[in-house]
């Protein structure tokens, strides 16, 4: 099933309006302490938001589904239809139970606000609506404008997750240890430690997905990396120097260049150069960040914690590349022809030349 280009746009759009709202809400929660309404502007944009990506999938679903839909035939429609219909479910069920929560236990504050049930359920519905434009693009290679329109999708599905998690994020504080020695073991440091490992995983994911089907395009790591970090700096650290973001930013661009520029150099598979990507480019842009860190503010923790972290967040790239690149859909279970089938015409047949799905290399290289 292919989407035209305007029902894409359109979709992107409105996911776009949902996450606007989400942002707004949340800057308005970090900068009023006070807000103790559900009546705000914020939840305006946001349920306005919610409304506009589900009368945006109704027009989506009216040419594709009969005129008395059926369980099968949802089933039948394909994931970027599907995943956006469910994650609406979800932002029906949480909006509905937001309001009721609000009104009955009131308004969340500080660490609530990341584990409110009615939360939960509001992120993860704009996390799968935000993704729907990405898979309904189905080009067999990235131009300006498709590319423009799946890192957009991309950004718009990873940023509520940033938000979600800025509690173990660290996008969303400069903190680089406290100096104690011995480190305590159950202490804010080690909490911000798994915060990085945290980090690393949330940042790799969308370019590794965005490389399972098309090659990535020149930039597009460094704007999904570079997006979130200025983002969230300029949502929650505003009024704080922007030294940490624009170092994450600045590292990111030189780790895309550098691996673009050597990738080609090296003569190995596509799956080994993505490994090294997982490998390399997390304590690369981690690394910059403690050395740019320790001539502003110094680092509290000492060598061990150091490149034991550099270490951690590197193992932790390459886990992130195998898992995301090598968990597929289970294959549709195989039919034993029967004798008569053997026998049907060569018309019906699959085209011998039919694509198989690419398996895209990483930046900077060709797939082999």
């Amino acid at each position: 099933m292919t989407f035209s280009t305007l029902e894409r746009w359109v979709m992107l759009v409105a996911a776009a309006w949902l996450v606007t709202g989400l942002q707004l809400d949340a800057y308005a929660h970090a900068t009023t302490p006070e807000l103790e309404t559900f009546w705000t502007p914020w939840h305006a944009v946001l349920y306005s938001g919610i409304a506009a990506s589900g009368l945006t999938l109704v027009w989506l679903l009216r040419s594709r589904l009969p005129r008395v839909p059926t369980y099968e035939s949802v089933l039948a429609l394909p994931n970027a239809l599907r995943v956006p219909l469910l994650g609406m479910a979800f932002l029906l069920v949480g909006g509905g139970v937001d309001t009721l929560w609000h009104n009955i236990f009131g308004i969340e504050q500080g660490l609530e606000i990341f584990v409110s049930p009615s939360h939960e359920f509001i992120i993860l519905g704009m996390v799968l609506v935000a993704v729907g434009p990405a898979l309904m693009t189905t080009a067999p290679r990235l131009g300006v404008a498709d590319g423009t329109l799946v890192t957009v999708s991309a950004l718009l599905t990873v940023l509520p997750l940033h938000i979600y998690s800025l509690h173990a994020n660290v996008l969303g504080t400069i903190y680089l240890g406290e100096g104690e020695n011995p480190v305590e073991i159950f202490s804010t440091d080690a909490q911000i430690m798994h915060a990085y490992v945290f980090t690393t995983i949330l940042l790799l994911l969308p370019i590794i997905l965005i490389g399972r089907r098309w090659p990535v395009p020149i930039g597009v790591p460094t704007v999904l990396v570079a997006v979130p970090a200025l983002a969230m700096h300029l949502m929650f650290l505003s009024e704080d120097p922007w030294w940490m973001s624009l170092t994450v930013a600045a590292a990111a661009a030189g780790a895309e260049l550098v691996i673009r520029v050597v990738a080609p150099l090296v003569d190995v598979p596509a799956s080994v150069s993505w490994l090294l990507l997982g490998l390399t480019a997390p304590p690369l842009i981690w690394g910059t960040l403690f050395l740019v860190g320790d001539i502003e503010i110094g680092v509290g923790w000492n060598v061990h914690i150091v490149t034991g972290l550099l270490t951690y967040v590197s193992l932790t790239g390459a886990a992130t590349v195998l898992v995301a690149r090598n968990v597929r859909p289970p294959a549709a279970p195989s039919v034993v022809a029967a004798p008569a089938a053997a026998a049907a015409p060569a018309s019906v047949a699959a085209p011998a030349d039919a694509p198989a799905p690419a398996d895209a290399a990483a930046p900077g290289t060709t797939a082999s």
